[in-house]
């Protein structure tokens, strides 16, 4: 018997533009890319034109990224500063400060 919550759920496909904005947030978030502050976004074949467009363009507006693009691959490299130093929500948390202590060995 069929939950009548599943009825209700159907799952309505992804589009373009909300995949490929995924995958570049999640490829931003990956700890090693913010270790490193940053990420080469590679186009896809299954990326159309508007999608890439629309993406690269919602990035070039955002502030703190620089965007390189190459033109071998066609990818384009983002680049951004630690905000930490800068975020108000890190300031006058104790937990954040560095601890120095003796090594215990």
């Amino acid at each position: 018997m069929a939950s009548p919550q599943k009825k209700s759920q159907e799952q309505k496909p992804v589009s373009g533009v909300e995949r490929l904005k995924l995958r570049v947030s999640n490829m931003i978030n990956h700890p090693i890319a913010q270790d490193r502050k940053w990420a080469t976004i590679h186009r896809l074949d299954s990326d159309g034109d508007r999608e890439w467009d629309e993406v690269i363009g919602m990035l070039s507006e955002v502030d703190g990224i620089d965007m390189t693009f190459n033109d071998e691959d066609g990818s384009v490299t983002l680049s951004w500063e630690s905000a930490a130093e800068e975020d108000p929500r890190a300031e006058g948390h104790e937990e954040f400060d560095a601890v120095e202590e003796a090594a215990p060995f």
